[in-house]
């Protein structure tokens, strides 16, 4: 069994999004047919989002901003999946600057999508609920404010992403130089996650009971549709923030057992947040919540158009 050093932290375990498995084993097999899946997949769609602008005419400034914002930060991130899939079967064959840069952009653009989905979420509910236009939002001022957010949360990969020396092959990997710096990680990540989870599940069940109510009658495809992005954001990110959680009692615990269990899990639950990339131009752009409220307007529910 392989043994871990907790006086001075240096295994193959990542923060968010990275795939590290030094040396490879069947163990790195499930996330790399993940990772294959999800470039395959959400590539040409966020692709398509860019070009297209599907329902475009149906949103507001902002929201068209917000929409182009996530596919971007999406898109982004999936492209710098086929260097870490090799980096899983093979090695990393790049020098570290590459190795800290490229890591640094995929850090960026997942938190950037988490943000950007979580102000869509945030700028819906102030539109159906409290019927406040955010029409005049500098949208040039949201976005950097958005991307200064997910700059400032992925600093920390520029410190600890390193490349690690096996017997046959390098890796690029997260390397943490005591056990406070890796649980500090791992906490903030946690912490991010749960306060983003927790603002979108709030604006959706809020905004789907203002459109119930205001319309007097249930509309089953926005039920579906509202439950589709929360089911699909908790079922794909929670494994990794749990995870998250047993690897800081495994480090506080000193639980070789419990951490190797982790550090087995990481990549695969890693890999599993990935697929968020893919669904978000099906939730988000291809079917824009407006599209699902065809009933009469009433003061109630006549701003949804401006979504």
């Amino acid at each position: 069994m392989e043994q871990f050093n907790f006086t001075s932290v240096n295994t193959n375990s990542s923060s968010v999004g990275l795939p590290t498995i030094p040396p490879w084993k069947s163990v790195g097999l499930a996330p790399v047919l993940v990772y294959t899946f999800c470039f395959l997949l959400g590539v040409p769609g966020n692709i398509a989002v860019i070009l297209l602008k599907p329902n475009c005419q149906n949103l507001s400034s902002v929201s068209q901003s917000l929409m182009l914002n996530l596919a971007v930060s999406d898109l982004l991130c999936l492209l710098t999946l086929p260097v870490w899939i090799y980096n899983v079967l093979y090695g990393w064959i790049f020098k570290l600057v590459a190795c800290k840069l490229l890591a640094y952009l995929m850090y960026c653009s997942i938190y950037e999508s988490l943000v950007t989905i979580t102000a869509l979420s945030i700028q819906r509910y102030l539109v159906v609920v409290h019927r406040q236009r955010c029409n005049k939002v500098r949208r040039r001022v949201l976005l950097v404010l958005l991307w200064l957010v997910a700059i400032i949360l992925s600093i920390p990969v520029l410190v600890v992403q390193q490349l690690k020396t096996y017997q046959q092959s390098t890796r690029c990997q997260s390397q943490f130089n005591s056990e406070t710096q890796w649980v500090v990680l791992l906490l903030v990540e946690n912490l991010f996650g749960l306060v983003s989870f927790s603002l979108v599940v709030f604006a959706y069940i809020r905004l789907h009971r203002k459109i119930n109510r205001a319309a007097f009658f249930n509309h089953p495809r926005t039920t579906q549709l509202v439950t589709s992005i929360i089911v699909s954001f908790f079922i794909l990110w929670i494994p990794y923030h749990t995870v998250n959680v047993l690897g800081v009692a495994a480090i506080r615990l000193k639980n070789v057992h419990l951490l190797k269990f982790c550090t087995d899990q990481w990549d695969f639950v890693i890999s599993l947040t990935f697929v968020n990339s893919c669904l978000n131009p099906i939730l988000y752009a291809f079917e824009p919540l407006q599209q699902e409220e065809r009933v009469p307007q009433t003061p109630d529910i006549a701003t949804i158009a401006d979504i």
